[in-house]
Formats: structure tokens, C-alpha cells, sequence
């Protein structure tokens, strides 16, 4: 059986591939941030929701790594004062 990290190696051999990922790097982090900010509050996706009055499954959307939505940078703020956070946004 063929390990996760193996076939991410495998599939990032082929140059097509590899500029999609490092393409979605960005987002995926973003993504990964919001989680784990909600996390670190102790909160649910229901109450940070209802926070921002939408949807759980609004909130499930933009967490997801699965799908390529992208959320805009006014979602992104509402979300983060929600959870009583700042965004520090910065480009290298």
C-alpha cells in the first residue's frame, strides 16, 4: 500500500502538478488557519456562524481544504472578529 506522503511525492514529480499545488499553497494555509483559530477559541462552526449571522454550513465551506473556494477578504475579517481575532496579512 502506498503511503500518503509517497503518492504526494509521486504526484508532485510531475511539473503540472506541482504549480496547481503551489498554486492552492495560499489558500490551503488560509484555510488552515481559520480552523485552527476556531479551534484555539474553544468554538463550534455553529456559533461562529451565528456570529457572523450565516450558516453553519457557510463556515464548513470556508474551512474546507476539499473544494477550492476561496473567500473574500471582507469574509475573512467578519471571521476573524468573530472569533475576537486580527488578521495580519503580508506578502513575501
Amino acid at each position: 500500500m502506498v503511503t500518503f506522503n509517497e503518492f504526494k511525492n509521486k504526484a508532485l514529480s510531475n511539473p503540472e502538478v506541482k504549480k496547481e499545488y503551489e498554486n492552492l499553497k495560499p489558500i490551503f494555509e488560509i484555510k488552515k488557519q481559520l480552523l485552527q483559530a476556531r479551534l484555539k477559541k474553544g468554538l463550534t462552526q455553529e456559533e461562529v456562524a451565528k456570529r457572523m449571522n450565516t450558516s453553519k454550513s457557510n463556515i464548513s465551506r470556508l474551512e474546507s481544504l476539499s473544494n477550492k473556494y476561496v473567500p473574500n477578504l471582507m469574509t475573512l475579517i467578519k471571521y476573524a472578529n468573530a472569533l475576537g481575532c486580527k488578521i495580519d496579512f503580508k506578502m513575501t
